[in-house]
């Protein structure tokens, strides 16, 4: 229970490796705030996992891509528990078009939910993180912010900008004991995937030097890990979590 008494909220929480995260958390210790834009019930029933386990959730609706939204969901947690200490920015979207097919509204739906969400929702707890001189912020990229991938210009960019986030923000917040770090996911057993056809799945998975995809624990465990004091040193960095795919 090594985030006992501690707060955290996961941004799309309530499915794939953003609910993974939130089960991950709580099993440490920590009161979780599961973030859902449209899925309600998905994310209570994230939320009656936790309890039906002995631990301590809310779910709460915010498009992260709305200030106004994004600092109520904030407020809520700190009238709810008091405080708030991690945050996770895991919520995203596709929207997969080549280049020459996207539409402004594709680049800018990727760009806003992935990136500027993030953006806004460190924002709006970085007040409560330098005031209490501690706090953890964990991004949620993609291999595909480091290598890029066809026809998803809007999502790869948008991945992207989130390891100059998280580089940027680990130099501004550090004197104040906040860290930042993110992870980078390969392929990993989620919705998303389990959309591709056989063929598909046979030559993602040959590309895994590991030979498998990836399961949403392998990424859970890993930032529940940099949510605790065993990473206390651990700042300013981008894992990947890929079984060797970006290798």
């Amino acid at each position: 229970m090594k985030l006992e008494g501690q707060v955290a909220i996961v941004t799309g929480g309530g499915r794939g490796i953003g609910s993974a995260i939130a089960i991950a958390l709580a099993q440490e210790g920590a009161k979780v705030v599961v973030n859902y834009s449209r899925s309600a019930a998905s994310a209570e029933a994230v939320v009656s996992q936790i309890i039906e386990a002995g631990g301590e959730a809310i779910a709460v609706q915010a498009d992260v891509a709305q200030a106004t939204q994004v600092e109520r969901m904030v407020k809520t947690t700190l009238e709810k528990y008091g405080r708030v200490d991690i945050l996770i920015n895991n919520a995203g979207i596709t929207r997969d078009k080549l280049l020459m097919r996207m539409s402004e509204e594709d680049w800018d739906a990727v760009m806003n939910t992935n990136l500027k969400g993030a953006f806004l929702c460190a924002k709006a707890v970085v007040s409560a993180f330098m005031r209490q001189r501690s706090g953890v912020i964990i991004n949620v990229g993609s291999v595909i912010g480091k290598v890029g991938a066809a026809g998803q210009a809007n999502y790869s960019a948008s991945k992207a900008g989130l390891v100059g986030l998280t580089k940027s923000l680990a130099k501004e917040l550090g004197s104040r004991s906040v860290r930042v770090n993110a992870v980078a996911p390969g392929f990993i057993e989620t919705d998303m995937t389990a959309a591709l056809k056989p063929e598909q799945m046979e030559a993602a998975t040959k590309m895994v030097p590991l030979g498998r995809l990836g399961k949403v624990e392998d990424i859970a465990n890993v930032v529940a890990f940099l949510c605790t004091p065993a990473a206390a040193y651990i700042q300013g960095e981008v894992i990947s979590i890929d079984g060797g795919l970006f290798m």
